[in-house]
């Protein structure tokens, strides 16, 4: 689960629209800041009860009412055109790391596109995020994603399953502990499998990494 470590004072919740997210997954949220909403996850954002900084998109899909009220309120609107080189998601993650984030944690239950999944992915590993600390409430899974040198420590339920990804190249030096198979300065390449249905054999993981970028996928670990 998500640690309970002093949060940052630039942390950033970011709301994707799609598929409204389950309210259970409000405790998960962590200590934030800053709440930017990309285009419907206005809706989503106040299904978890939050005050919304900044709703940023194309507008296409939110409710015009919705957003009249909470621009009254103080919500600061940001329109782009329909026809434009980035989605909604890329835009309010950019916006968080534009407004001094440092931490960003992305709220999406997946959307239903797969076009629109992957683009996410995509963008998660723009250069202009490196300097954030990132984690992803994606449906009921808990997402990290770590450049080296770096490394995670993540929480859980003996027997549950993680995932080490590769992000856009080979992810080398990586050293786990608290996993059934464990990694000692290994790589995983983004061509490759290995990484997936790794098991925690404790109540908690760190993962290192040395080189290169690193997904660490908790799988149902949210209660959702």
């Amino acid at each position: 689960m998500i640690s309970s470590a002093t949060v940052s004072a630039t942390t950033a919740v970011v709301v994707l629209g799609g598929n409204p997210p389950t309210r259970s997954i409000k405790q998960y949220i962590p200590d934030h800041q800053l709440v930017i909403a990309a285009d419907s996850g206005l809706h989503g954002a106040i299904e978890l009860g939050l005050r919304v900084d900044v709703v940023i998109g194309d507008m296409d899909s939110v409710d015009k009412a919705l957003l009249a009220a909470v621009e009254a309120h103080g919500t600061v609107i940001s329109t782009f055109p329909h026809d434009k080189d980035s989605t909604d998601a890329e835009l309010a993650l950019l916006k968080a790391v534009e407004m001094g984030a440092d931490k960003i944690v992305l709220i999406t239950k997946g959307g239903g596109r797969l076009d629109h999944e992957l683009g996410v992915f995509a963008v998660l590993q723009n250069p202009k995020l490196r300097s954030c600390t990132i984690q992803a409430l994606w449906d009921n899974a808990i997402l990290h994603l770590i450049h080296g040198p770096a490394s995670v420590t993540i929480s859980g339920k003996t027997g549950s399953i993680v995932g080490l990804i590769a992000a856009g190249g080979t992810a080398s030096g990586i050293s786990t502990a608290g996993l059934q198979w464990s990694l000692n300065n290994e790589a995983l390449t983004p061509h490759s499998s290995r990484g997936v249905s790794n098991i925690m054999v404790s109540e908690s993981a760190t993962i290192s990494l040395q080189e290169g970028s690193l997904f660490v996928v908790q799988s149902s670990a949210l209660n959702n």
